[in-house]
């Protein structure tokens, strides 16, 4: 028989051996003691925590000859066809490959035909968040109102895709990520069982290698076994298979950077990439060291809680003292960003290469945090003795002993305010500059506007003549409708619609005027009486006849008294009339009771 991958070879066989799930494994159990069984069931959860294994052993257990309280027996002739698969009471449907509607009728078709052999018909469907729309639709009433031998079982890894119609249905389940322990716990059974040997340390890194996933975890165990056959697998063995980096390279990195030594820096780096590390996983595991060194500072008695050796723990603490707080924090936020960048960045190296620089050199930045950081270390070079890495000047020991921490203190502080002080004031500065030269444009602008409009002026004057009232006359008599023909259609419907006089208050000879005579306008006719009684239109209106005719006229308009006063003796004439149709009603009705 060909060779079988551990995961697998040690699928569990019963409920108790589905680690790190045990809410589910026990409602299952309840259900299946008390015939409660559901129809239909959601398991949802991350990759590798158990949940094709729950739906086997679901399928198995409902249709056993001799269930027991831990699962199936394993030995009837039902359990023995499902696990080889040859059963034809359970029917794995992968929904990555067939995820169409067709699929989901011939479900439809085949629930049916209650099972030769067996209690339950057990339809497993993987990665049901892949079928279609169809499909779902197609699948919904026989979900909601099955035969009584049929149970659904869906597993997903992305439950927010499927409708809610399909999960009000079925009975939801969420698989939990497992715990490095539990993880490391399972893998050393295997190999013991397997007849190999493994430390502690290096499971416990595969099992955070995992991220929660059991057969994450297993398929590494089964590539580091197979890469060092016949030896205990050490952490360090596992460093090498899985191409990640020892501890001893970061305590390096860090050292290398506290001290500004780049040349060494970018040596680390050289190293681990031609040793085959991937620079995507040696920037996830700096992140991982250093949130591992910030816990540590924060309470050293976190070392239980953290993936680390006692040793490896005691080497963090000692690191951790020449960092605050504040740097590590900072340094953490960085490299979360870095490992987002890292990912889809086409040179890697280059992008690793410089964030490193720059949390070497954070004085480069310019920024609260780097100028904190700049003071934090010639603080210590002046209690201390010593260089300031990139400074270039030595602080002799002793020379602050007389200052006390709070005039210290006092100091940085002032020092910080006077810095941010400065940037801010060169800010308002920039903004101030920014907003006198926007104002300024402005102002030559408007003025720009109105000289233009003042020497359009002059040349109108300068082209066209005014025009007399008498050769205003004339126009009107020969050329109006040529005249209005020409203009846009705005404007031919605004002349056509009021009536358009010459103005009385000019003599044959004076300068020519029109008056627009606006009367009483419906609705439909309002952007008329809006557009006549806009004077920048009106002027504009004025010029364009002015150039048609080649003489200035000039155009305003008012308010129709004529038809204002006809529809006031109209109003008049209706009230008056009603009045007398009313006493004569009156006089009527009067004489209709006296006779």
């Amino acid at each position: 028989m060909s060779y079988l991958a551990l995961y697998r070879k040690f699928r569990p066989d019963s409920f108790n051996e589905v680690k790190g799930q045990e809410h589910v494994v026990t409602t299952l159990k309840n259900q299946i003691a008390n015939n409660r069984v559901g129809h239909a069931y959601l398991l949802r959860g991350t990759r590798g925590t158990g949940k094709t294994t729950i739906a086997k052993l679901m399928a198995k257990v409902v249709n056993c000859e001799h269930p027991t309280e831990e699962g199936p027996c394993g030995e009837c002739d039902s359990c023995k066809a499902i696990a080889d698969g040859s059963s034809l009471n359970v029917i794995e449907i992968d929904a990555a490959t067939h995820s169409g509607v067709d699929y989901m009728r011939q479900i439809n078709e085949t629930v049916q035909y209650a099972p030769a052999n067996g209690k339950y018909l057990v339809y497993i469907i993987d990665e049901a968040h892949q079928l279609s729309n169809g499909a779902f639709n197609a699948l919904l009433k026989t979900m909601e109102e099955p035969p009584e031998y049929v149970i659904f079982i869906l597993a997903t890894t992305d439950d927010e895709k499927l409708p809610i119609t399909i999960k009000s249905r079925c009975q939801v389940f969420d698989f939990h990520r497992i715990p490095i322990e539990t993880i490391a716990d399972r893998m050393a059974d295997i190999v013991s069982r397997e007849g190999e040997k493994a430390e502690r340390d290096a499971l416990l890194y595969i099992a955070r290698l995992a991220d929660g996933s059991m057969r994450d975890a297993l398929s590494i165990l089964d590539e580091c076994l197979s890469a060092n056959m016949g030896k205990e697998l050490s952490r360090d063995m596992v460093l090498a298979t899985v191409g990640a980096v020892s501890i001893d390279i970061y305590i390096r990195l860090f050292e290398a950077m506290m001290n500004q030594r780049a040349e060494e820096v970018l040596d680390i780096i050289n190293e681990s990439i031609w040793s085959g590390k991937d620079l995507t996983k040696f920037t996830d595991d700096l992140a991982w060291f250093v949130r591992n060194m910030l816990f540590l500072k924060l309470s050293p008695n976190l070392r239980d809680e953290l993936d680390l050796t006692s040793e490896n723990a005691d080497r963090l603490i000692e690191l951790g003292k020449d960092y605050p707080v504040e740097t590590l924090a900072s340094y953490l936020t960085t490299l979360q960003y870095l490992s987002a960048d890292i990912r889809k960045s086409t040179v890697k190296r280059v992008t690793l290469e410089t964030t490193l620089i720059k949390l070497m050199y954070p004085e480069a930045k310019g920024d609260y945090e780097s100028l904190a950081s700049r003071l934090d270390k010639l603080e210590k070079a002046a209690f201390a003795g010593g260089t300031v890495p990139g400074a270039g000047a030595s602080v002799q020991s002793g020379t602050l002993s007389s200052v006390s921490s709070a005039e210290i203190d006092a100091l940085v502080d002032a020092r910080l305010r006077s810095e941010l002080d400065k940037k801010v004031a060169e800010k308002y500065e920039q903004i101030k500059a920014i907003a006198m030269e926007t104002a300024s444009m402005k102002r030559v602008q408007v003025e720009d506007i109105e000289g233009k409009r003042q020497e359009y002026r002059e040349k109108i004057k300068e082209k066209y003549p005014p025009a007399t009232a008498k050769e205003l006359d004339e126009l009107f008599l020969d050329r109006w409708n040529e005249i209005v023909s020409q203009l846009s259609p705005i404007k031919q419907d605004l002349l056509n619609y009021y009536q358009v006089v010459p103005s009385t208050e000019y003599g044959q000879e004076g300068k020519a005027e029109l008056i627009i005579k606006i009367r009483k306008t419906p609705k439909e006719k309002g952007h008329l009486k809006y557009y006549a009684k806009n004077a920048e239109n009106l002027e504009q209106l004025g010029k364009d006849i002015s150039k048609i005719v080649g003489k200035e006229i000039s155009i305003r308009s008012q308010d129709d008294d004529t038809a204002s006063s006809e529809d006031k003796r109209k109003k008049d004439s209706l009230n008056l009339f009603l009045e007398k149709g009313l006493l004569v009603d009156v006089i009527e009705s009067e004489e209709d009771r006296n006779g």
